[in-house]
């Protein structure tokens, strides 16, 4: 199992393919919270290095096959420093970084903290863009709340049906409020120390220094963390900005239209 060692207690599984020529890019893909490296290793991995590109998926402490302290915060600070340090012992070439929701803000933090040795080229910003405040601040609080009662299961049966579109809640539906007994999350698992510590993370980024390529990715679905007032406000901020908003998705939309989405990935790979 391709384990980078950070210490001897924690560590960040990888899977790492490298581009086909020097011309390749590299797209280094940065979760969301609860996710892992199955969101970008399927489809969309597969065609990315179908048209000669690299990939770079890897889970946060915490996340699957990922050890980690459970004595240690997993704050933002800690993933950034943690993603700085896997791209930099890997040292891929032509990096495009890739972030799904607060995975995004990861993703433009290590590019501003300056990855030692990596030259990346672009950066893509998928349902990332939003403003702290007290309606972010209580679906943290919320999201915390549902894991200690109830689990994953139970945040995915609670609002799974605001994050993805209607196509594919459609399709799902049946996967979800089966009639089982909810488990809590312990605290000294992986998604509840890096749910606990989502709160402190700082939104206020300085989008006026993202001063590389940035292509922002927006699912009209999102009926957790969409606010098209917000994401014109901060979108206006960057320098060399692209949009694109995809009303047939929502907050996940890797997942619900990864064909669509890679189309959009090379397509970004190939103006750059």
């Amino acid at each position: 199992m391709p384990v980078f060692n950070l210490d001897d207690q924690n560590g960040l599984f990888h899977l790492y393919s490298p581009p086909l020529s020097p011309t390749g890019k590299t797209f280094v893909f940065f979760n969301a919270l609860t996710g892992d490296t199955g969101m970008w290793e399927g489809a969309i991995g597969d065609g990315l290095r179908e048209n000669g590109h690299g990939t770079l998926s890897f889970n946060f402490r915490g996340q699957a096959d990922s050890p980690f302290n459970p004595q240690t915060p997993i704050t933002e600070d800690v993933i950034v420093s943690d993603a700085c340090r896997l791209l930099a012992e890997i040292g891929p070439g032509n990096v495009i970084l890739v972030g799904l929701s607060i995975g995004g803000l990861f993703a433009a933090r290590a590019w501003l903290k300056d990855i030692q040795g990596v030259d990346c080229d672009g950066l893509v910003l998928i349902n990332t863009l939003r403003r702290d405040g007290p309606r972010l601040s209580w679906i943290n609080d919320a999201m915390v709340r549902c894991v200690e009662v109830g689990g994953l299961d139970l945040l995915k049966d609670l609002f799974a049906p605001l994050l993805f579109n209607q196509d594919w809640q459609a399709d799902n539906r049946e996967n979800f409020l089966n009639d089982t007994a909810y488990v809590p999350l312990g605290e000294n698992t992986g998604h509840y120390n890096l749910l606990k510590n989502a709160g402190e993370t700082d939104w206020d980024v300085p989008y006026e220094n993202l001063t590389l390529p940035v292509l922002v990715i927006t699912g009209l679905q999102d009926h957790v963390f969409f606010d098209r007032d917000d994401v014109d406000a901060l979108s206006a901020r960057l320098p060399d900005v692209e949009r694109v908003n995809m009303a047939n998705a929502a907050h996940l939309l890797p997942a619900e239209r990864p064909a669509e989405f890679t189309e959009l990935l090379l397509k970004f790979a190939g103006r750059l």
